[in-house]
């Protein structure tokens, strides 16, 4: 009687039936990874457009406002040799506004109307002087109690107030673009991201100028020209723990070492950026290193053969072909210390900021520190602002991580 071969005996057959389902389950658990992170990013983001959308809306009253000569003697060819704000405001634009609002909205009006509002009506009166003697309708926005009547929220007489102007079609929800063009403000009706987005911005630029050029000259230094002994790879290993340290040590840093050395620059951008580089620089370094070490060795071969120096090979052939990978990692290095917090508020970056900065040493804030300020409001008003700057900062960190992608996708160089 004959045996069994191995390879079609039940046994054989039972494993490879088992290593095929396990197999079918290691993809399964793949996937299920894949759609957990998908679902949970979608919960994120439909959770914080659905409660930013008001972030980006106020609530205005519609009135009919009377410039008249006889209410406001103003000569319009006199807006464009002065200052125009100053010139309506003391010719009584506030008042006339204020006056407007009681007799369209009711005896509480004027009070009800944001005390910054005339504002922009002589702004736009300045944009177009040829309003000055006609009578103009006008959409302003209201102070924080009536915005939260409207909502829902408040006192019942403010709701009160706020249910009767809706009916008559006077008060409702409209899209605000002073949102990302206006300063923080004690008002969620009059508050804006512009003075944060900025400071953003600035501490994001001395951050690249000073973590850049030093993260990239110590990649090449370690990479190309440091002797393999134990204090370079004291060193190696030194970065890379820096790499893993928490942010807020860094803060306590900069805390120490930069505002000692510039007390008069507490929370200006300057602080911020250099705090900030400290913490990305690491990862600058750490990703400039894998891009050198992969660009291959035939290519410093054949430029040494040829004649080149050490440097000629570095600048001219290395570093060129090793640049999309640290752009990369620069570009992700930037986006995390974007959206840092906890170091910038060990520096003292947490003040009311009201003006947008004039420069790397003015007084500033910033994007995750005004986010982390609004959150602590009482208020509800600033509940939406707050979900509407997380929305701004998120696009910001998407746009830079595009351009990441961007330029691998465009630079990258298969060997």
């Amino acid at each position: 009687m004959n045996k069994p071969s191995r390879l079609s005996s039940d046994a054989v057959a039972a494993r490879i039936r088992k290593r095929y389902a396990a197999e079918r389950n290691f993809r399964l658990l793949g996937l299920s990874a894949v759609v957990f992170s998908a679902l949970v990013l979608a919960f994120l983001l439909f959770s914080m457009t659905s409660a930013g959308i008001d972030g980006f809306r106020r609530a205005e009253v519609r009135f009919a406002l009377d410039l008249s000569a006889e209410q406001l003697p103003v000569d319009p060819r006199s807006l464009a040799q002065g200052d125009a704000l100053t010139q309506l405001q003391s010719a009584g634009l506030p008042a006339i506004v204020a006056t407007a609002a009681s007799t369209a909205l009711g005896e509480d009006g004027a009070a009800q109307v944001d005390a910054s509002a005339w504002r922009e009506v002589a702004e736009r009166i300045a944009d177009e002087p040829t309003l000055l003697g006609s009578k103009i309708g006008v959409s302003l926005p209201v102070t924080g109690d009536l915005a939260s009547g409207l909502r829902g929220g408040g006192s019942p007489a403010m709701q009160a107030l706020a249910a009767r102007l809706k009916r008559e079609g006077k008060l409702s929800w409209a899209w605000d673009p002073g949102f990302l063009s206006r300063s923080d403000a004690t008002d969620p009706q009059a508050a804006g991201i512009w003075a944060a987005l900025k400071g953003s911005m600035l501490t994001m630029l001395v951050t690249l100028l000073m973590a850049f050029p030093i993260g990239v000259l110590a990649a090449v230094y370690l990479e190309e020209y440091a002797p393999r002994n134990g204090w370079t790879e004291w060193i190696e290993i030194s970065i890379n723990n820096l790499a893993a340290v928490p942010s807020i040590i860094f803060g306590l840093l900069g805390l120490a070492v930069f505002l000692a050395i510039f007390p008069n620059f507490r929370s200006a951008p300057l602080i911020g950026g250099m705090t900030l580089a400290l913490m990305t620089m690491p990862v600058i370094v750490i990703s400039a290193r894998n891009a050198i070490k992969a660009v291959p060795p035939s290519i410093r071969d054949g430029a040494l053969a040829i004649g080149a120096s050490r440097v000629q090979v570095v600048f001219h052939h290395v570093l060129p072909l090793a640049l999309p990978g640290i752009l990369t990692g620069t570009i992700i290095g930037m986006a995390r210390a974007l959206g840092e917090t906890a170091p910038l508020l060990m520096i003292g970056m947490r003040a009311f900021v009201a003006t947008p900065p004039d420069g790397f040493t003015s007084p500033s804030s910033v994007l995750p520190v005004q986010i982390f300020l609004w959150s602590d409001e009482i208020d509800r008003g600033f509940v939406a602002r707050t979900s509407a700057a997380i929305i701004v900062l998120l696009l910001f960190l998407l746009a830079m991580n595009g351009v990441a992608i961007y330029l691998r996708n465009r630079f990258e160089r298969r060997w």
